[in-house]
């Protein structure tokens, strides 16, 4: 089975990737959205579910698409295999 967190990990390295090219820190971005360092930092490694409003939120502020950070299903993991104890 696959791990139960391994599609956030991969959301979540999209953000950090396209928040770097942005040109924000962690920190920076936090501060602009008024999310927390704490909170960006775990949906940046994948240990929470973000929400669709505060994917919004980011993506305003680094002026992409908000479908930008979510990959294409071909690179995504089926649900159904997933692992819900891991």
């Amino acid at each position: 089975m696959i791990k139960k967190y391994v599609n956030l990990i991969k959301i979540g390295d999209q953000i950090r990737a396209i928040r770097a090219s942005k040109g924000f820190s962690q920190e920076g971005l936090a501060a602009a959205s008024t999310l927390g360092r704490t909170y960006m930092g775990r949906d940046e490694r994948g240990e929470q579910n973000i929400s669709i409003q505060n994917l919004i939120k980011i993506a305003f502020i680094i002026n992409v698409d908000v479908g930008e950070p979510i990959l294409p299903l071909s690179e995504l993991e089926n649900p159904a295999n997933i692992n819900s104890e891991s």
